[in-house]
């Protein structure tokens, strides 16, 4: 069992930067593959980040591709967001995701989530 729980998130203004982070309960922690989602009001969750257990081969998908970076720390059983030049579409609750089997991009490959923390990004 693992429990997730992020912070950071908050209100910034579009160009500004916020790093989330998401504190993992347990001794297993580097046994999963950790990966970011987020969820717009009125819109599916959708995939943003994912790393290797060992913190290698970050992936994202194109809208956030060279704005945001995925790193982990596996001493301090935490994985981070760091999100910058921030657009007001980036404006959603950001879950965090770990997962045993699977580097995924796909929600339904990710055992445990965490509560979520909102992002939001002023025009």
């Amino acid at each position: 069992q693992v429990q997730l729980v992020e912070s950071g998130g908050g209100l910034v203004q579009a160009g500004g930067s916020l790093r989330l982070s998401c504190a993992a309960s347990g001794r297993t922690f580097s046994s999963y593959a950790m990966g970011w989602f987020r969820q717009a009001p009125g819109k599916e969750r959708e995939f943003v980040a994912v790393v290797t257990r060992s913190g290698g081969t970050p992936y994202y998908p194109d809208s956030v591709k060279g704005r945001f970076t995925i790193s982990r720390d596996n001493a301090k059983n935490t994985v981070y967001l760091q999100m910058n030049s921030l657009r007001p579409e980036d404006t959603a609750v950001y879950y965090c995701a770990a997962s045993r089997t699977y580097y995924s991009v796909r929600e339904y490959d990710y055992d445990y989530w965490g509560q979520g923390t909102q992002v939001t990004v002023s025009s």
